[in-house]
């Protein structure tokens, strides 16, 4: 059976400034302060801490927890955090309630668990996968949640009110919602990738109504539902002095305008139920293509209209991800596949530096802080590497009962959600 991101989960991108942040709405400015972890990929949206940031290395259910908070129900959507609050979104192991959650992160208590709507009858999803799958985005005093089909709603994070939600941004999943939502400008933006219908739309952070909606305009011709459907989260980019957004769907990734959705970009490839996140250095695209031979393809970012045939600089076939986020760092890329073999590989050639089985499965993105790699794998174990071209272990750690979220920085602190708990880890 094919696999569904679960939590799922790399580039330089163009960071949420105060442009980005939508005015409040007595019309006052927001506040300054930018969120820490407002995006389950981080502030640049590419697994990577700041760097001023000390993670520790090491770590146990006795040493370095700060904080452990039980979170109730299921949900592998990974932590994002706004204003010291961390946020997650859960349901019921049947998907029949769904949840919003918010956790102070100074001492782990929780400050909101609120039901937002009852679902009468949930699709069925993969056994890897969850009805809270898609993350959470902050975007100054608002925190966007996103359950893929079953619902949109935006929390004020000071109040807890819900300010608006949207239940007809319906598709297919086939086995459950992965993809989560994205800010630019004033805009939520949300791909909608089923077996059945495949669009990404723009709402108004303010009203939730809808400002444009583009089809994707690949052929789809006579593939079957499930090599339709997607998981990928878009990212923003800044490429030649413009904003871009950075769309992967099944069969093609795509470059839109921002402002109109207008399709302005296109670069076809055989693949789907990808949820692995692209990653890109500014001139180059790093994309993995999913289902059923995943590759990661090297793609310039130039030109315009159906660039195919032109745009591809290298490809990769082994011990690809489907599920895991890349990273990309000091000119090398980093990856896991889902079945542990981690390998780092030149960004500018493609050229493998080095492979290595790990302990576990991996569905959590890989983070990138003060020059070591982060792989966090689905019984609980984090495999600790130094940024390098040769492969270095500094650390092996257990933790709880599993990750299938990706991991969250709050200046020194990494906050961890595991199948059951929240926690904070800091060195003492």
């Amino acid at each position: 059976m094919r696999i569904l991101a679960a939590a799922l989960a790399v580039l330089v991108v163009v960071t949420p400034h105060a442009q980005d942040r939508p005015p409040t709405t007595d019309g006052t400015e927001p506040r300054a302060a930018v969120p820490s972890w407002p995006d389950f990929r981080g502030p640049t949206r590419d697994g990577h801490a700041a760097k001023t940031s000390d993670l520790p290395r090491v770590w146990s259910d006795d040493k370095n927890v700060v904080w452990k908070t039980e979170i109730r129900g299921c949900g592998w959507s990974s932590p994002v955090i706004a204003n010291d609050r961390v946020w997650v979104t859960s349901a019921s192991p049947d998907g029949r309630e769904q949840f919003v959650i918010a956790v102070e992160v100074t001492t782990g208590k929780i400050l909101l668990d609120k039901k937002l709507w009852d679902v009468a009858k949930p699709d069925p999803k993969h056994a890897l996968n969850s009805y809270a799958s898609p993350s959470p985005v902050a975007c100054g005093n608002r925190v966007f949640v996103h359950f893929g089909t079953y619902g949109t709603a935006c929390i004020d994070s000071e109040s807890f009110e819900t300010l608006w939600e949207r239940r007809d941004l319906n598709c297919d999943h086939i086995v459950g919602p992965g993809s989560s939502p994205v800010t630019i400008g004033d805009l939520l933006v949300v791909h909608v990738d089923g077996g059945d219908v495949q669009y990404v739309v723009a709402l108004d952070q303010m009203s939730g109504k809808t400002r444009w909606k583009t089809m994707r305009s690949v052929d789809y011709g006579t593939l079957i539902p499930d090599e339709r459907k997607a998981y990928s989260t878009p990212i923003v980019i800044e490429h030649e002095g413009k904003q871009r957004l950075v769309s992967a769907g099944a069969e093609a990734v795509y470059q839109y305008d921002p402002a109109t959705g207008k399709e302005l970009w296109r670069f076809r490839y055989r693949g789907y139920s990808m949820s692995s996140r692209p990653v890109t250095d500014g001139h180059t695209l790093f994309l993995t293509t999913g289902f059923n031979h995943p590759r990661l393809l090297a793609i310039s970012l130039d030109g315009e209209g159906d660039v195919t045939d032109s745009n591809m600089s290298w490809e990769q076939r082994r011990n690809v991800p489907t599920m895991p986020s890349i990273v990309l760092a000091s000119g090398r890329i980093y990856m896991s596949n889902d079945s542990g073999i981690a390998s780092c590989l030149d960004a500018a050639t493609g050229k493998r530096h080095w492979l290595q089985r790990l302990d576990g499965e991996v569905s959590s993105s890989l983070l990138v802080a003060a020059g070591r790699v982060y792989v966090f794998d689905r019984e609980g174990r984090t495999t600790v590497f130094a940024d390098k071209d040769s492969f270095e272990r500094l650390a092996d750690n257990h933790l709880g009962d599993g990750f299938m979220a990706s991991p969250a920085v709050y200046g020194n602190a990494l906050v961890l959600r595991s199948r059951t708990h929240l926690y904070r880890i800091e060195s003492r």
